[in-house]
């Protein structure tokens, strides 16, 4: 590697004194010393690769330090914690091959699996609560949970190069690597089985090859295109593309390092004595390809293993078209005729919602006329097949054909644009109809009831007619805009006596309804909520020689955008309150955690290192301060940018910050759900940027005096890092789920919104001595002693026998009320809220079981003490309610199990009186 002889020197010191002398009273004449190519004044070969020995020892023991503190106990809590119920089932349904539907990239989701995979797992532990136990079914967690511990111990390193790589000193290298391994909040996240502590390794990578990278470009034109230069740009590429394939908060380092591309790019363009057009085209195919193309090749790439590992259907499919579903196992389709013709037994499919067919069950609605149920199903089945009638029965030579079979012979008839038809259920002998009453569930004026009417035999009435319109701009082809093709017209079903079409849209009915989605007919409904379509299609006098059709196979690519959409949509939509959300005004001060587990008056709570967090805000506080002085001072006159260390720190540090910028500011315009965690990039820039500041201030302006005071300095951070240690240890048990007590627990409670509940925990220590009851056992209770023979006597036979005494329960809620900063709000200030502006309330019950003794017992599955709800970036959309405006409805469709749905209609029939009523399963949310 080819180096300036300046700055060949590989000992530590003698490359800071080379510094030093280079920048002394930070002073240079820039009119005789500036110069004369891209290169920058002030800066050194800052190569990682070439530090003394020293340096990776005691970059050794920071990791070694690093590994003690995040794998202490690992195993604790031996439940599932937070979104380890959805991280952890994501690993199963990877195993299982299972499609399921996620709105973050695979990346991280991958290598939880192999770990998992590589430990024994099987994918049969579905991590479905919080609280369930790992250790009764074998689970191995630890060993899934190493896997984000070891990325976060990566971390310290990471950090420690990257500040040496901006030519920080070790000593403050140090410092900044101690500062990631006692962060409270860094450390909880990559204990479990989670996302963040991935996101951060691979931002951190990234972070550190662009800073080498911005080290090579920055020493000219003698480092350009040279071995050192180009590995640090394909790193960063790397990093990018894992960054992206982890989180979309990638988006956000790509943004970093793409606006630094465009200075760096606009740095060349002026450089007219050593950069030609030809060489200057030359670096912006480099970047081109190594912070474009690579990236984009891994993201890709990621994506493709992803869909090589989920073969089989799962929860997740209902999110997606018929043509990717179709490429699923199982759900391929045969060919089947292209002509829909009167007579048809069809299965008709919802457009928009992706929700299912076209379904009725011999189950009635329980309000409105009472009859029978008109739903959309997301699983093929028979109650999905209706033959299509036309408004009269065909002629024979006796008169009218009588039945649904009437249209078996003759010639095949085609149904056209406009035709008007009746559906008829064969199953039930009902038909599809339609009247002026409201629906069950949406009870709007411009919605009407859509049920089944009829019996075997009976030839319908007017209500039962529908006329068909195809949606030429949708269906595929010119025959299928002239008449009804099976997959490729697109149509709607308009009601003759009523003029509303049939329309569904992503609202669920109750559990009469089998949490099925609804069916009405909406005189006003959005267009693409009353689309439909023809996907099975079979008729006697359509042969093995008619046209067949099929879905097309989309292809990786086609697959690959259609998942991007609607990841995308499922993310935007995200937009309901959740019990331990927050908004970023409240991230850099630390205002509110997340609560993540409880058992056993034991508590993992995510909160930052106070001293930390505060901190690394200041410094981002200091920079902004020098900024908009160093501009006004500008616009004066004043030449503050002639010195050396002024430009090298307003660069430097201005880097960090913007990095922080970009993973902070973005969230402003988000409207979706928000927590603490989605801080902790934007915190990595922060920390970076608090070590900067501190390693100018006392090694590199000399001004100050410190520079020529170097032990003030190492006191310095000595002092600094031991205050952070004892904070850290201070919040520890709410971060390792360690024993605690009130007392300790409210004495660190420095803000009163930090939520974490003191009460969880004993009064002192010792009670812990006493063992708890297992989540197997927690509700038990002693039960009743009859009386033995020896109390008969005793007992007053006027009074009734009262039973022994067993343990007393009680149980009480309290309903708080939250500004959107999370504080809490009294009684007064609700009431003089109230009226005034528009606000939700949120519930959240925690239950406290007290023996006679007075003692807590766990109450029933563990995680059952104020543990936060699962987390929705994973979850299904809330249904929309009726009030709600419609929309396109592509991310939240009706899914569940047939085994579900199908235990729930025989819960039903076998009711004595035969009426609709709650089954007793709940069907399983798609995640």
């Amino acid at each position: 590697m080819v180096q300036k002889a300046a700055s060949s020197q590989l000992q530590t010191s003698a490359k800071e004194s080379t510094n030093e002398a280079a920048v002394t009273n930070g002073v240079a004449s820039s009119a005789n010393n500036k110069s004369k190519d891209f290169s920058s004044d002030g800066v050194a070969d800052n190569d990682i690769f070439m530090l003394p020995a020293s340096d990776f020892q005691l970059l050794g023991l920071l990791t070694a330090i690093a590994a003690l503190v995040r794998l202490f106990r690992i195993y604790q809590p031996s439940s599932v914690v937070f979104d380890e119920v959805h991280f952890g089932g994501f690993a199963s349904k990877y195993i299982k091959g299972r499609f399921f539907m996620d709105v973050h990239p695979p990346l991280a989701k991958l290598l939880l699996t192999l770990a998992g995979w590589l430990a024994g797992f099987d994918g049969n532990f579905d991590f479905k609560d919080i609280g369930k136990d790992y250790v009764e079914p074998g689970v191995p967690y630890v060993a899934m949970r190493l896997l984000p511990a070891l990325m976060g111990v990566m971390t310290i390193p990471t950090i420690f190069l990257t500040l040496k790589a901006t030519g920080c000193r070790t000593m403050t290298a140090a410092m900044g690597a101690g500062l990631i391994i006692f962060e409270n909040g860094l450390l909880t996240q990559s204990r479990l089985i989670l996302l963040d502590s991935p996101l951060i390794i691979f931002t951190a990578f990234t972070t550190l090859a662009w800073t080498c990278f911005t080290n090579q470009h920055e020493q000219g034109p003698e480092k350009a295109f040279d071995a050192s230069w180009w590995f640090w740009l394909v790193a960063t590429g790397l990093g990018l593309g894992a960054t992206v394939s982890v989180k979309w908060v990638g988006l956000f380092t790509i943004a970093w390092v793409g606006s630094l591309t465009l200075v760096q790019l606009w740095v060349l363009l002026g450089d007219t004595t050593t950069v030609t057009p030809r060489r200057l085209l030359k670096h912006f195919l480099a970047r081109l390809f190594c912070l474009v193309v690579i990236p984009l090749t891994v993201y890709l790439g990621l994506f493709a293993i992803h869909f090589i590992c989920l073969v089989n259907p799962g929860d997740g499919d209902g999110f997606m078209s018929s043509e990717f579903q179709a490429t699923l196992n199982s759900k391929a389709m045969q060919d089947v005729p292209a002509d829909v013709v009167l007579g048809s037994r069809v299965s008709i499919r919802h457009h928009n919602t992706h929700g299912g067919y076209l379904h009725s069950h011999n189950h009635m609605y329980p309000t409105g006329s009472k009859q029978q149920q008109i739903t959309l199903y997301p699983h093929k089945d028979e109650n999905n097949v209706w033959l299509l009638e036309n408004q009269t029965q065909p002629e024979g030579l006796d008169g009218p054909i009588k039945g649904s079979n009437a249209w078996d012979t003759g010639e095949p008839i085609p149904i056209r644009d406009k035709t008007v038809l009746r559906l008829y259920h064969s199953v039930t002998d009902r038909r599809l109809h339609s009247h002026d009453v409201r629906p069950p569930v949406s009870e709007a004026d411009w919605q009407n009831e859509v049920s089944a009417y009829g019996y075997e035999g009976f030839e319908g009435d007017a209500n039962d007619y529908f006329r068909v319109e195809i949606i030429k701009s949708l269906s595929d082809g010119a025959a299928a805009k002239d008449r009804l093709r099976t997959i490729e017209t697109k149509f709607r079903l308009v009601h003759i006596m009523t003029g509303c079409a049939l329309f569904s849209h992503k609202v669920k009915l109750p559990d009469w309804g089998f949490e099925q989605q609804e069916v009405t007919c909406a005189k006003q409904g959005t267009l693409p909520n009353s689309i439909w379509y023809i996907e099975q299609n079979e008729h006697p006098l359509l042969g093995a020689n008619a046209e067949k059709v099929n879905y097309k196979n989309p292809g990786f690519l086609g697959k690959f955008w259609e998942l991007q959409k609607v990841m995308w949509t499922t993310n935007a939509g995200l937009v309901e309150s959740h019990a331990w959300d927050s908004r970023p005004p409240s991230w850099p001060v630390l205002r509110r955690g997340i609560n993540f587990w409880g058992k056993d008056r034991r508590q993992i709570y995510l909160i930052g290192n106070p001293v930390i967090w505060w901190s690394s805000t200041a410094a981002i506080g200091i920079y902004f301060v020098f900024k908009a002085l160093s501009i006004l001072r500008w616009q004066r006159g004043f030449k503050d940018y002639e010195n050396i260390n002024f430009k090298r720190f307003d660069y430097e540090i201005g880097t960090s910050v913007l990095g922080w910028a970009f993973h902070y500011f973005p969230f402003f315009l988000m409207q979706r759900q928000l927590f603490l965690h989605h801080y902790f990039p934007a915190l990595y820039f922060a920390i970076i940027a608090l070590c900067q500041v501190y390693d100018f201030a006392t090694n590199r302006i000399s001004s100050l005096g410190l520079r020529q005071r170097p032990a003030i300095g190492r006191g310095g951070i000595a002092v600094f890092l031991a205050i952070s240690i004892v904070a850290f240890t201070l919040y520890a048990p709410l971060s390792y789920g360690n024993r605690w007590t009130q007392s300790a627990c409210n004495k660190v409670k420095i803000l009163n919104t930090w939520d974490f509940d003191c009460s969880v925990f004993p009064t002192e220590l010792s009670q812990y001595a006493v063992d708890a009851p297992s989540a197997g056992n927690a509700a038990q209770t002693a039960a009743p002693v009859a009386p033995g023979p020896s109390d008969k006597g005793s007992q007053d036979l006027n009074v009734t026998p009262q039973p022994a005494a067993e343990p007393s329960v009680s149980r009480v809620e309290k309903v708080e009320y939250r500004d959107q900063d999370g504080n809490i709000l009294d009684e007064e200030q609700v009431k003089a809220l109230e009226g005034k502006v528009s606000f939700e309330t949120r519930y959240e019950t925690r239950t406290r079981v007290i023996d006679s003794d007075g003692k807590e017992v766990d109450d029933g599955p563990a995680g059952a003490e104020g543990v936060a709800p699962p987390h929705p970036d994973v979850e299904r959309l809330p249904e929309t309610a009726p009030e709600v405006p419609e929309d396109d409805g592509r991310d939240s469709p009706a899914t569940a199990s047939p085994e579900d749905d199908i235990g729930k209609e025989k819960s039903v029939e076998k009711a004595d009186d035969g009426r609709p009523r709650p089954a007793s399963e709940p069907s399983e949310a798609t995640r």
